[in-house]
């Protein structure tokens, strides 16, 4: 099996993996299948109550395998191409060559493409016929689908999702579109090449649906259909570029997870389209019984969302506008269970409630409200984006998770301290613990930026939230000088997955470089082997914040384990269990390049950075960090750091961005 000949960016094989879940996502912010499957997912369309509710499987005629009849074994090859955002399958006989293209349309984010094309390679002139296989049926278990009338060739569905999220609730209706695909293709004994098109679109309402066919029509029609798609994914990938001078392994690695998480974003030039929460296997995955049913947890506002921050920040605003569109759902969540405010779910889907099947996390696992919190204060201090808190409804989030968790918190009299109690830590082997490090810690963040956003936005500071923020109880061993996991952890007992180590990165809990590394000592050896893909870029990013470099590769070596050939799609669990296409280890292995090996670090001052490589890579290049409307380059070698603002921020009274160093020096980074 070849790897893209050398080329990082494109993964090749002869044969397919046996584990049809190993196969490739194509994937926009509307749309995604995964390649050869007769279903695809629209993003936000659930069905099913409470926790049954599941992404709604939406029939896909683009699901088609090509065959060639009478060919003996002919040459076969699959390629997921990284860098257009297409995946081909080709076919090549004595005579001629057919190659199979397949893509979610990345700037029309309703409509999903394929093609086939057929070329002749000799002198020939005997027809060419190719067979199309497809397990194509108009109907769903989720959909109560009806026919409509043909329209511009295309056949037509339409039909509302059977079971509300909550009851009484809204059931979304689906709208599509299809080229009826033909079992056979044949090129005429006089023709040398012939592409056929097959397009299908998707959307909530019949004149979108049809608005984004004719679209594609059209440029299908000028021969630009495909070439539209690839100039708006390469103008998402150029402004989201991060490239690395290491080993090959490496750098694939890094082109896969850049893929698979950027497909889920909308185009550079496209505000205004929506995002529906990202899943932890991401749109393609998600139906019923398959990747957490596409529920949205804090994979999104923890693993997946500071890499989007850095690189995409319109994209990280759409984000959060998911959680502000939730907000009354927490708000119910948290009254339902005896709260004020608003509690986030553990698991979310359309409406903000809770939809998690098993009753203990989403009563237990209350550190996501403080996720999403933490993901709005990173946002703030990278954009001071204030229309977003004051207009579109960011302070009202942010007011309502401050109440939960004064809400939430009880004093105790012996210690003289507040206390969190009965909860589940990230490292779910425990429950029902009292004062979880890492949920107290998160609480604590949580009242300060509240507090501190209420003093920006000039509004009066309840006493309560600041109080609270000083005497919230953060379980520390004094004698060993390392973090308990919570009230009662004895050091040595097994824990699933990150956990104590959050504190140090992201939180940044105030603490010493003999502390980090204790807590670091403590639970790298008790941390499940086996458990989820995130936990070891957590620990990477803690030994390169200490310069230890040997260990920190060791951790990031271990992710290796959870990606799969030949197309880098990760599964949660280094056996295969769990979610596929993971987009959280991903999410976490990105942490590793972005925030890791450039030691970027974001503050209400400014945005830290103190650089590290591992043995092996000699160069970093981001050709488009976000900060302050600014957009920076930034390139790390092992002798230089070199910064360009090669955008500067349009803001008026904006003052030109300082490079400060730890010697005092300060360099004015003007545009240029």
């Amino acid at each position: 099996m070849a790897d893209g000949e050398g080329d990082p960016g494109v993964f090749t094989a002869t044969a397919l993996p046996g584990d049809p879940r190993l196969l490739p996502t194509v994937t926009n912010a509307f749309l995604g299948t995964r390649v050869f499957r007769d279903i695809l997912h629209a993003a936000g369309v659930y069905s099913g109550a409470a926790g049954d509710t599941h992404r709604a499987d939406v029939p896909s005629p683009l699901g088609l395998r090509m065959a060639a009849p009478g060919a003996r074994s002919p040459a076969q090859s699959f390629t997921l191409n990284t860098w257009t955002g297409t995946f081909s399958h080709t076919i090549q006989s004595p005579g001629y060559m057919a190659t199979h293209q397949l893509y979610a349309h990345h700037s029309l984010v309703h409509l999903m493409a394929s093609s086939v094309t057929i070329r002749r390679l000799d002198g020939s002139t005997h027809p060419v016929t190719v067979q199309l296989q497809s397990l194509f049926v108009p109907q769903s278990q989720d959909l109560h689908l009806s026919p409509g009338p043909d329209f511009q060739g295309a056949h037509y569905i339409y039909g509302q999702t059977l079971v509300p999220e909550v009851e009484g609730g809204p059931r979304p209706t689906v709208h599509m579109l299809w080229t009826p695909i033909p079992q056979w293709l044949t090129l005429g004994g006089e023709e040398r090449e012939r592409c056929w098109q097959f397009l299908t679109a998707v959307a909530g309402s019949e004149e979108e649906a049809k608005g984004s066919y004719s679209a594609g029509l059209s440029l299908a029609a000028a021969g630009s259909l495909h070439r539209s798609h690839v100039r708006a994914w390469a103008a998402l990938r150029r402004g989201c570029s991060v490239e690395l001078d290491g080993p090959l392994a490496l750098r694939q690695a890094l082109h896969g997870c850049l893929y698979y998480l950027l497909s889920a974003l909308p185009p550079r030039d496209s505000p205004g389209v929506p995002i529906h929460g990202i899943s932890p296997g991401g749109l393609s995955n998600g139906t019923r019984g398959e990747d957490y049913w596409g529920h949205v947890f804090w994979d999104q506002d923890t693993w997946m969302f500071p890499n989007i921050l850095l690189l995409h920040p319109g994209a990280a605003r759409a984000i959060l506008q998911y959680r502000i569109r939730t907000l009354e759902g927490a708000r119910r969540n948290a009254r339902e269970q005896g709260y004020e405010g608003a509690k986030f779910p553990w698991e979310s889907a359309a409406t903000g409630r809770e939809v998690c099947p098993e009753e203990i996390y989403g009563a237990q696992e209350i550190h996501i409200t403080g996720d999403v919190l933490m993901a709005f204060e990173q946002y703030y201090c990278t954009t001071q984006d204030l229309e977003l808190f004051q207009e579109d409804g960011g302070w009202e989030l942010v007011e309502a998770v401050a109440r939960y968790w004064c809400s939430r918190m009880v004093w105790s009299e012996e210690e003289q301290l507040y206390h969190i109690r009965g909860v589940m830590p990230p490292d779910e082997y425990h429950s029902q613990v009292d004062n979880s490090a890492y949920t107290n810690a998160v609480a604590r963040r949580s009242l300060i930026f509240a507090a501190d956003l209420a003093r920006d936005l000039l509004l009066l500071v309840p006493e309560e939230w600041e109080d609270r923020a000083r005497k919230i109880k953060v379980p520390f061993d004094e004698e060993r000088k390392y973090h308990p996991e919570y009230d009662g952890y004895s050091p040595g007992e097994p824990v699933k997955q990150a956990d104590v180590v959050l504190l140090g990165f992201p939180l940044m809990h105030p603490m010493s470089a003999e502390v980090r590394r204790n807590d670091l000592e403590m639970y790298e050896p008790v941390t499940d082997p086996a458990g989820p893909a995130m936990t070891w870029s957590m620990f990477a990013v803690g030994w390169l914040e200490l310069k230890e470099l040997q260990r920190a590769w060791s951790q990031l070596e271990k992710c290796f384990s959870n990606i799969t050939e030949p197309f880098k799609v990760w599964v949660e669990n280094s056996d295969g269990s769990g979610a596929v296409n993971f987009l959280t280890g991903m999410g976490g292995f990105l942490q590793v390049v972005l925030f890791g090996f450039t030691g970027f670090r974001i503050t209400r001052s400014g945005l830290l950075f103190d650089p590290a490589f591992p043995e092996g890579i000699t160069k970093l290049k981001l050709s488009s960090i976000s900060y302050l409307g600014n957009r920076l380059e930034v390139t790390i070698t092992r002798e230089e750091i070199r910064m360009e603002v090669t955008e500067a921020s349009w803001e008026p009274a904006a003052s030109p961005l300082e490079a400060v160093l730890e010697s005092g020096h300060c360099f004015p980074l003007w545009e240029g």
